[in-house]
């Protein structure tokens, strides 16, 4: 993808962004910075629009032959479905994905990072076991939904001005879930379910958690904590509703622990950490056409930075990377590395197959909408975000991140739950690309939204912290807005506040896969 994040960073040198674009002198397609009527002359590409080309769509740059494969990024994005004349508009109805044969070139491509001059360090909170966080929250965890109301009242007890004498706590996050019964109390599902929970009460975001259970569930409070290793102590206090005597009782006892639990979380002060400390999942979601140009190489140079200074990247959302897959292979650091992802996408193919389903059901009708046509062309704007560090390794949903450098989880392309396996998984920040405006928050870790356009920035300001549309408006390049995007994650691990956070976001966001039959 190093070519994508060249080609878009002339454009940021220019004073005003062509109304197309190339990018890669390979490609097929142009792609429109603004809706283009027909019959519009493009001399800098010796052709006119002869549709109307909404804002971006793509349009064809040469001929294309009836059944030859399309390029953008210099990458295949589908195959045309009938003959495309110059200047004519690619979408769904002459486009479509095949399979196609990749080359997986293991670790061709792997790099030696460069070492940062001056390291650069951020505000983190040391917690007693040695983990660092970046948000300082008591946690109100249900084991499954029959505890959820229960747990949301607690927390709710400590709204408004409840926590002035607590100055130095984030604040008290209820985390509930739909699941928890219904369910083999063996098995992939409940294992999962089980990781993601037992992710969730170590994150060191939480000073302390609360975890909660009916009592008769299929995801036992004792079970999971044998599972995972865990035992109650100072930091982690559990119960059951049946056991306390019903909802009013466990409610009000839930209060006093809470209260119990506040001095001792109050008691911290941010101090300056390496950046190794920092560890970052990637999301995109209401992608548009402009993604893979603006937002998502400009986050991977953010990534390189924070690779380069020690720090992890966590990219995820296996179903939006396929097609892509073979750019990461290349860059894995073994070949082991390398087909443990290739594994991954094997799994999704049968497991989409299993289901009736294909891997082209994504993208989805607003990314559509947005100019994306295929999987294949939303994967390779998604792989982006990766940047081109070396891929470090690859883990399964929801398990303990425990390599530094790029490293690949195993999710579903869906944000909410793609987001809660990373943060499960040890990410203390998450950055979340959009074309469409995806309003999102993912407590306890702060979520930094990235806008993908100027237009959507201006709209939905109030929701948006960064606007990656100035690359193609001309103001920045693709490097220069990493920087930036590097500079605003230390500021919010240091502890300023997302928009997302403003305005409440990140309890009703978690969201564990569910695998496997709801009986």
């Amino acid at each position: 993808m190093q070519e994508i994040s060249i080609a878009v960073d002339s454009i940021g040198r220019r004073d005003l962004a062509p109304a197309a674009l190339q990018l890669n002198p390979n490609d097929d397609v142009l792609i429109a910075t603004r809706e283009i009527p027909p019959g519009t002359p493009l001399p800098d590409h010796q052709i006119a629009s002869s549709d109307a080309i909404p804002a971006g769509h793509k349009m064809a740059a040469k001929f294309i032959a009836n059944g030859a494969p399309v390029r953008r990024y210099n990458q295949i994005i589908g195959f045309a479905t009938r003959d495309i004349k110059p200047g004519q508009h690619i979408h769904l109805h002459n486009l479509a994905m095949h399979d196609f044969e990749r080359d997986y070139a293991f670790c061709a491509d792997v790099i030696t990072t460069p070492v940062p001059d001056q390291p650069r360090t951020f505000q983190g909170i040391v917690r007693p076991d040695g983990t660092v966080a970046t948000r300082n929250y008591i946690g109100v965890i249900s084991s499954v939904n029959c505890s959820a109301t229960v747990c949301r009242q607690i927390a709710d007890a400590f709204r408004g001005d409840a926590l002035d004498s607590f100055p130095n706590v984030d604040g008290v996050v209820s985390i509930t879930h739909k699941t928890g019964c219904g369910m083999a109390s063996n098995g992939e599902g409940i294992d999962v379910l089980r990781r993601v929970t037992a992710g969730y009460i170590r994150h060191p975001n939480f000073a302390a958690v609360l975890f909660i259970g009916l009592g008769c569930e299929s995801n036992q409070v004792s079970s999971l904590l044998g599972a995972e290793g865990l035992a109650e102590s100072e930091r982690l206090r559990v119960m059951t509703i049946q056991d306390i005597g019903g909802t009013r009782k466990t409610i009000e006892r839930g209060i006093e622990l809470v209260r119990e639990l506040l001095p001792t979380a109050n008691q911290v002060e941010r101090q300056p950490l390496p950046i190794s400390h920092l560890t970052v999942g990637l999301q995109c979601g209401g992608s548009d056409g402009y993604s893979g140009i603006t937002a998502n190489p400009a986050l991977g140079a953010a990534m390189d930075l924070l690779v380069q200074h020690g720090g992890t990247a966590i990219l995820s959302e296996t179903p939006e990377i396929y097609g892509a897959e073979h750019l990461l292979t290349r860059r894995a650091v073994s070949r082991a590395v390398g087909e443990k992802l290739v594994d991954r996408i094997h799994w999704w193919e049968r497991y989409t197959e299993r289901l009736g389903g294909e891997m082209n059901n994504n993208p989805s009708p607003g990314n559509k909408a947005g100019g994306l046509t295929t999987i294949l062309e939303k994967s390779l704007g998604a792989v982006a975000k990766a940047g081109t560090s070396n891929l470090s390794d690859v883990v399964e949903y929801a398990q303990p991140v425990t390599s530094r450098g790029l490293v690949f989880m195993d999710t579903p392309g869906y944000d909410p739950v793609s987001a809660t396996g990373q943060v499960a998984g040890g990410a203390n920040v998450i950055c979340f690309t959009t074309g469409r405006g995806s309003v999102y928050g993912c407590k306890p870790s702060p979520s930094l939204k990235l806008a993908t356009n100027s237009l959507m920035y201006g709209h939905m300001s109030e929701d948006m912290d960064i606007n990656c549309g100035d690359i193609l408006d001309g103001a920045s390049t693709v490097q220069q807005k990493g920087e930036e995007i590097f500079n605003r994650i230390i500021q919010i691990a240091s502890g300023a506040s997302t928009k997302s956070e403003q305005h409440g976001f990140g309890e009703d966001e978690f969201a564990p896969w569910i695998l496997g039959p709801t009986m």
